[in-house]
């Protein structure tokens, strides 16, 4: 087995949702679920299929987020993988459809963050085992990052 980091590519601004799924219905479910979360959020995403052609399947309301979830998908090249890029939205708005999408078995990450998939290739294929989702911690937050931290989260209208 070769385990391999592959880097997300994607603009700073993006965000990110990679996860796993198990069947080929998952690129409409994907997009019904996303569209109905909210009208402004715009969207592109690809899945690996694993079986029968094994495509890039692609759906989106937005053709250069299609585009790069396709050129991520393909790069990545995991059975069963999805990618989601988000614009004018946030994975914590999206997590819940996503998870509640029957095929989804699971998410790896969700993040505005650079990040790498781990990819481990053997004899049957393409499998993502983790990813790399940022730096490690500096320190440990003090009272004050702590205010801050939560003047954030208000400020943003995450907190009342």
């Amino acid at each position: 087995m070769e385990v391999t980091a592959v880097r997300v590519d994607k603009p700073d601004e993006l965000n990110v949702v990679i996860g796993q799924s198990h069947f080929i219905k998952t690129v409409e479910d994907l997009h019904e679920a996303l569209i109905g979360v909210s009208p402004h959020l715009k969207f592109g995403l690809a899945f690996c299929e694993a079986s029968g052609p094994r495509l890039v399947r692609h759906s989106g309301n937005d053709d250069g987020l299609v585009e790069l979830a396709t050129k991520n998908a393909q790069v990545i090249g995991a059975g069963h993988s999805f990618i989601v890029f988000l614009r004018e939205g946030y994975p914590v708005n999206v997590l819940n459809a996503i998870g509640q999408v029957p095929e989804v078995c699971g998410i790896f990450c969700a993040t505005a963050n650079p990040v790498e998939v781990l990819v481990a290739e053997t004899g049957l294929g393409r499998g993502i085992v983790g990813v790399v989702d940022g730096p490690p911690p500096l320190g440990v937050e003090s009272a004050e990052d702590q205010l801050d931290r939560k003047r954030l989260l208000r400020s943003i209208g995450y907190k009342l």
